[in-house]
């Protein structure tokens, strides 16, 4: 209680202390880098991720992209590669004139070299740059290409598609909050008793969110995904703990003349059920850490971040607000637009077997399109853009005009003979959608010895350490044809080269694949465990963590088994976090109910009335914080042009009203069919059962009924 009052009285200075802190809140947020490039996050020890270092260190060259040029003049593109090769973190730009001599006619070139850069309409460069694929450095060297290139002149990539990522998400995220924070407030509007306190209750959080971002500043960077994404959870998910304590101030108030002291009980009361609330959501956002795909850390630690804040945030500088400003709050009250719920509470207390069918009837359905939903989602990050990027428009075209898809790059021994490599290079071309394999051997042939060419071009492809092989693949980035592919170039590279590396994009996306399958499982596992045990500890039961998971389980196959059945693919990162999130931000509703059933049950009512009185107390506050959450991601899902944002706002959203459905209609059912179950494995409930269990005929459930 003495937290309780010093927050009371001290209120003021509490509320000038968070707006100071919030000065090197927003310079760090500021100051804080956004990662757009989700193959940073894989683990350090791969060995894709180990050549890519290896490529840089060797040969100067990080990130590398196709430029196409159509209907150019031969000396338009010379002028065009010169003027590209001086753009600051250029490396090498490889043309056919990079080989041979432009004088030299296209026609007299060897087939290998002239297809690689020609067709009849477009020719195409290889550009390499001496910095990483996803450095801010890389990225304006890109902007810089595209605005020496013109319009006839396309720029495919990871790079450019980071590029155009992080322009659209910054053009995007300011959207996405304002979106959020206007939705939410027509909600708590029409759910809420006063016209006002919606606007307390942003501000609150809103201070807290801004504290969350700049305190990211001491993680070094985060992922776009998580800057995207924060804010707008952050929001939806701390908008609970407000509301707790302002129906908690509302009713105390009525019963003391002081609104102080009203308050500091208020605090206690909110502090002590909050707690135990908020315990839920950030263990299903610290599951997130155990994924060895790191961006789940990424979004792990700064949504627990960001709901430890909301917490602080809601019992300092809310309860501090609410009392600054307690005489326009007192004026403006109305009354709830939320109808009484005795009603809808009988209803379905009185036909619960048939709940009870259709949650057996569900649940097979759900789990088979979910499990569906898991093996069909993309990895390709290109599908998360619209149609028309720059970046889109020109893998079309590469794969249109060239018949490209993907490319790999493989780092050889450089002391290999000459011969292996050519007979190497031959079986690789030989293997399924490999359109050719680029190298110094298949560039000079045999009869040119490698010792008489200049440097300029040697230097291109070969250091003292390795060789550089590019190889041009038909087959898509992360399609199933690609990793056959994958698998069957690396068993040749292994047999002339046991420490060759294949990397590029596809490789990577490969091991994305394998990485993020172990991730889900491992991360399900642990979200399921963690908000197992911390059921069992606060409602003090062995039965209830499973009644109250496998309701919100459901709900989970629900939510994610429906892109099944709509047909939709998902981006991969979607369905693991999800899943995580989901039951960590809305077992929290069960919670509640079940709490109010246990009291009502243990102060000797009938099981039947207990869930009666139980629901008809529990479903506005369920409603409340469902449909919250379904606003603040619902508006966010509609807007964004970005995929990976739009199916996770979608999916949270759609998510929290499933959930706010199985919980009103299908636990209060688990809840009667298990009374027995529960109160002989709940302390403290022991000797409740039989006790006033007469099918309802009590003179408690009389009166109620009344």
């Amino acid at each position: 209680m003495k937290f309780s009052k010093a927050v009371v009285k001290y209120r003021i200075p509490i509320i000038i202390a968070v707006l100071v802190l919030m000065i090197p809140a927003v310079l760090g947020a500021a100051a804080t880098r956004i990662n757009y490039d989700m193959l940073d996050y894989l683990p350090s020890d791969m060995d894709t991720v180990i050549g890519q270092n290896e490529l840089l260190e060797e040969f100067g060259k990080g990130a590398f992209s196709f430029i196409i040029a159509e209907d150019m003049p031969d000396k338009d593109i010379a002028a065009l590669k010169e003027k590209i090769e001086q753009v600051e973190h250029v490396d090498t730009v490889l043309w056919y004139d990079s080989l041979a001599d432009i004088s030299v006619p296209k026609e007299l070139l060897p087939d290998s070299i002239y297809s690689a850069f020609n067709t009849e309409k477009a020719t195409m460069m290889a550009v390499f740059f001496d910095s990483s694929t996803s450095a801010d450095i890389t990225m304006d060297a890109i902007r810089e290409v595209r605005s020496i290139a013109g319009e006839q002149v396309f720029i495919s990539g990871m790079s450019a598609l980071v590029t155009d990522l992080k322009d659209l998400c910054e053009k995007e995220e300011p959207i996405y909050v304002a979106i959020a924070v206007v939705l939410a407030c027509v909600a708590m509007i029409v759910f809420l008793d006063n016209w006002i306190i919606p606007f307390i209750f942003l501000a609150s959080i809103g201070i807290m969110i801004v504290l969350n971002l700049g305190s990211n500043f001491f993680m070094g960077e985060i992922s776009y995904i998580t800057k995207a994404l924060s804010a707008v959870l952050q929001l939806a998910v701390t908008m609970d703990y407000s509301i707790f304590l302002w129906h908690s101030y509302s009713a105390l108030k009525k019963k003391t003349d002081s609104n102080t002291d009203a308050m500091a009980a208020a605090i206690q009361e909110t502090l002590t059920s909050v707690l135990g609330s908020s315990v839920t959501t950030v263990a299903g956002f610290a599951a997130l850490c155990f994924m060895t795909f790191t961006l789940g850390r990424d979004l792990g630690i700064v949504m627990a971040k960001g709901v430890l804040l909301g917490v602080i945030g809601c019992v300092t500088v809310l309860p501090s607000l609410i009392l600054i400003f307690d005489k326009p709050l007192q004026k403006t009250m109305h009354r709830p637009l939320i109808p009484d719920m005795k009603k809808l509470s009988k209803g379905i207390v009185k036909i619960f077997p048939a709940f009870i069918v259709l949650f057996t009837a569900l649940v097979p359905p759900a789990y088979y399109g979910y499990s569906r939903t898991n093996s069909e989602v993309y990895y390709d990050m290109g599908e998360c853009l619209p149609r028309d990027m720059q970046y889109v428009i020109a893998n079309s075209k590469l794969s249109e005009d060239f018949d490209i898809a993907s490319t790999h790059m493989i780092l050889l021994d450089a002391g290999l003979p000459s011969k292996s490599v050519r007979s190497m290079i031959k079986e690789m071309e030989q293997v399924d959608g490999v359109k050719y394999v680029l190298g110094l051997e298949s560039v000079i042939g045999s009869r040119i010895p490698e010792e008489i060419l200049p440097e300029s071009i040697t230097g291109i492809l070969k250091s003292d350490k390795l060789e550089l092989l590019l190889i041009n693949s038909e087959y898509k980035v992360a399609s199933d044809k690609v990793n056959g592919q994958i698998d069957s170039l690396n068993s040749i590279l292994k047999k002339y080269d046991e420490g060759g590396m294949l990397i590029g994009e596809a490789p990577c996306m490969k091991d994305m694949i394998q990485t993020t399958d172990r991730d889900f499982k491992v991360v399900n596992a642990v979200s399921i465990l963690a908000i197992f045990l911390i059921i069992a500890l606060v409602e003090k039961s062995i039965s209830l963590p499973f009644i109250l998971i496998s309701v919100i389980e459901l709900a989970i196959f629900i939510n994610l088994g429906l892109p099944h059945y709509l047909g939709q693919s998902l981006p991969f990162i979607a369905p693991i976090c999800i899943s995580t999130i989901q039951l960590g931000a809305t077992v929290d509703y069960a919670i509640l109910m079940t709490t109010r059933y246990k009291s009502e049950r243990s102060s000797g009512l009938d099981k039947r009335e207990s869930v009666r009185t139980a629901l008809t107390a529990s479903i506005p506050s369920i409603i409340v914080s469902g449909m919250g959450l379904f606003a603040a991601t619902f508006g966010v899902a509609i807007y964004s042009d970005i995929d990976m944002i739009s199916s996770m706002c979608m999916l949270m959203a759609r998510g929290a009203v499933v959930s706010m459905i199985c919980v009103i209609f299908i636990l209060p059912s688990l809840l009667l069919l298990c009374d027995k179950l529960i109160t002989a494995t709940t302390a403290g409930m022991k000797n409740t059962t039989g006790k006033n269990n007469n099918n309802g005929s009590t003179k408690n459930e009389l009166a109620y009924n009344n």
